[in-house]
């Protein structure tokens, strides 16, 4: 499959009262073309800050290691792919919307409360092709909702966003990721507060354009239910570091990292069963134990687990874990 985004040894480091921490540590994966990756790991495991260090979005005064090749989708580019890490910030701006772009987690702080839909959906598409016509861009505004399933997409285009319901408010934030035509879509968290039935649409939809428009797809959530539904392949992250990666039906039906063991045990189930949640919590990133990080959760710590930090060992067929226990 054709590489679409070839991330290698991404580091993002941020300055504390207590020194450089690390949320994204070591950081490497690949993103075919018309692929969906899952990136899963509990809150504070670095998923997010791993999206904002590709589209550019790092707290200021943040540092970047590493390369993030983007493959563009502009055949007429002078090159055809770009490090998303060394680019100049007005480049950045160019790339972002048209060749990558993002999904937040809460539409209704990254929507402008005082703009109507259409207006914001228009912006995103008036920023890359500042030459089109005004009734193009709105003609491909109105597009772009109903592409993204928006109902009564003129009527809703007209409308505030306190006017539309979570779900609807996610399309919108869908809509306007897609506007302009982008490769490669990150989706951080994109179910997130919504209910059952309405997160069963979205991913869906996510699903549906994913195959029509040939997007790649980084999905980013904590949820092992939606991976098994609508990734391909999963990477688990743990304290800024991807501890276990392969393909999602293999990982899930034998994951040979404890950590990920642990998420499948404490995750809700249809049949009867006592939930056994992981003991402890992600470590502060000023403060991680020696070696590997999950050793102070684990269950099965032995003395060799604190010398050194792991490497990702291969288990199986792109299958890896991040354990001295792999065989």
């Amino acid at each position: 499959m054709t590489p679409r985004l070839d991330v290698q040894a991404l580091t993002v480091e941020l300055p504390t009262a207590a020194g450089w921490v690390r949320p994204v540590n070591d950081i490497s994966f690949t993103l075919a073309e018309g692929e969906t990756l899952g990136v899963v790991g509990e809150s504070g495991s670095g998923k997010t800050m791993l999206a904002l260090a590709l589209m550019g979005l790092e707290p200021p005064g943040g540092r970047r290691k590493g390369e993030a090749w983007l493959h563009l989708r502009d055949t007429a580019a002078d090159r055809p792919a770009e490090n998303l890490l060394a680019v100049a910030p007005s480049e950045m701006r160019s790339f972002r919307g048209r060749e990558i772009a993002m999904i937040f987690q809460e539409p209704m702080t990254a929507l402008n409360p005082v703009m109507r839909i259409g207006a914001q959906v228009e912006e995103a598409i008036r920023v890359h092709e500042p030459g089109t016509s005004e009734n193009e861009i709105r003609h491909r505004a109105i597009e772009a909702l109903a592409r993204a399933a928006v109902p009564e997409p003129e009527i809703r285009a007209r409308q505030y966003p306190h006017q539309l319901s979570g779900g609807l408010r996610q399309r919108v934030m869908i809509a306007m990721a897609l506007a302009a035509g982008p490769g490669v879509l990150i989706a951080d968290e994109p179910t997130t507060a919504l209910d059952v039935t309405v997160q069963q649409q979205i991913l869906e939809l996510l699903e549906k354009l994913r195959r029509e428009l040939q997007l790649s797809l980084l999905f980013i959530t904590h949820d092992l239910g939606v991976v098994a539904q609508i990734a391909a392949r999963v990477a688990v992250m743990y304290a800024g570091r991807i501890v276990e990666e392969g393909p999602t039906a293999e990982v899930l039906r034998r994951p040979r990292h404890p950590y990920t063991e642990g998420l499948l045990r404490a995750a809700p189930r249809l049949e009867r069963g006592k939930l056994v949640p992981i003991p402890g919590a992600v470590p502060s990133l000023d403060a991680l134990p020696p070696g590997c990080a999950f050793a102070p959760r684990c269950d099965r710590h032995v003395s060799e687990c604190d010398a050194a930090v792991p490497e990702l060992r291969s288990v199986a067929q792109e299958h890896r874990a991040r354990c001295i226990l792999v065989p």
